[in-house]
């Protein structure tokens, strides 16, 4: 890799700990190796993620930068010897391995998309980690199919909103959990055929209801107490996927129930996947997904933005994320985005 450094102002954090901890200095980002290319970010998404990563519960993987940032938007300002499919001054949306919270980051050239047909710079930063995740979890290693029915649990979440909007326009029912009844709404409007309130006692007794059988994939962000009841809402050789653990990394799991419905039970992280796992899911999405952006039915699939926070304001930012009170997506603004987003 080249050994020569350029500075830029990024979002470090000095230890673990509250939002508090991240503040605005200036570090270094290498030139770009030769599949690699260099990005002047003008966005960059904030994720559950990049919440870990802060309090020391998801370190960066090795080789990864330790700065915060998952996903961008931006323009392309160098190249590495090997690439061909982009130019400088391309504008693109990419999967970064970290470093998004910065002016400059490098990524790997097959991790960059282009911007999806009308979308601006702001809502294009928050597709790759929603975007990537979800189809490498849900399609890729869920196996979800047109005619099937998931149960998306956080469906108001960034991830959970990408999930409903990519299993509708590919022709999947879906039920969404959420933690409230305006969230509910929320799910309902991006598309979901039904909307759970995933606090109620009934829970189970509400899904069972819509589907007798039960569902044939789980999009489980919860896991902990949350995985028996996932495989009691399980049809027959139903699929389980978990995605994240946001009620324990422990759970007393009913194995009979697993053994009995010939369940397959699976799960991944995005970020320690390799370069090339990764490349094919970008593929995927430019195949499969970029397409549908272009048509008159897209409008789903275009991220709801609930907060924009200028780069100043990123542990404002975390606040937000971390107080579960938003819908859709927050992003934050370079200074710079205004004047290179023509």
């Amino acid at each position: 890799m080249n050994k020569r450094k350029l500075s830029c102002l990024q979002a470090h954090v000095s230890h673990p700990g509250e939002a508090e901890v991240i503040s605005l200095t200036q570090g270094e980002v290498a030139l770009p190796a030769p599949d690699q290319v260099l990005i002047q970010v003008h966005y960059a998404g904030v994720n559950g993620p990049d919440i870990a990563q802060r309090k020391g519960l998801y370190p960066a993987p090795e080789g990864a930068s330790p700065v915060l940032g998952l996903e961008v938007s931006g323009t392309i300002v160098a190249l590495g010897e090997s690439v061909t499919q982009w130019r400088i001054g391309d504008k693109v949306c990419a999967l970064v391995p970290g470093g998004g919270y910065g002016e400059l980051v490098v990524t790997w050239a097959a991790h960059c998309l282009p911007i999806p047909n009308g979308l601006n710079l702001a809502q294009a930063a928050a597709l790759p980690e929603t975007f990537f995740t979800v189809w490498g979890h849900l399609f890729m290693r869920g196996g979800l199919q047109a005619g099937e029915t998931v149960l998306i649990h956080g469906g108001s979440g960034g991830i959970g909103s990408a999930a409903i909007a990519l299993a509708k326009q590919l022709g999947a029912k879906v039920i969404a959990t959420s933690s409230s009844q305006q969230k509910c709404q929320y799910c309902l409007d991006l598309g979901a055929d039904h909307a759970l309130n995933y606090r109620d006692d009934t829970l189970l007794e509400q899904i069972l209801a819509i589907a007798p059988d039960g569902v044939d994939v789980v999009l489980d962000m919860a896991s902990g107490d949350m995985i028996n009841l996932n495989l009691k809402a399980l049809r027959l050789e139903g699929r389980l996927v978990t995605i994240a653990l946001l009620r324990g990394v422990t759970a007393n799991v009913d194995v009979f129930r697993l053994m009995a419905k010939r369940i397959t039970w699976t799960g991944a992280t995005l970020r320690p996947q390799s370069v090339a796992a990764k490349a094919k899911i970008a593929d995927a999405l430019r195949e499969q997904v970029w397409p549908l952006f272009a048509t008159s039915s897209a409008q789903p699939l275009v991220p709801q933005l609930f907060a924009e926070f200028a780069f100043s304001e990123v542990v404002a930012a975390h606040r937000l994320m971390e107080s579960g009170q938003h819908t859709g997506k927050i992003v934050l603004k370079m200074a710079a985005a205004g004047e290179l987003s023509g």
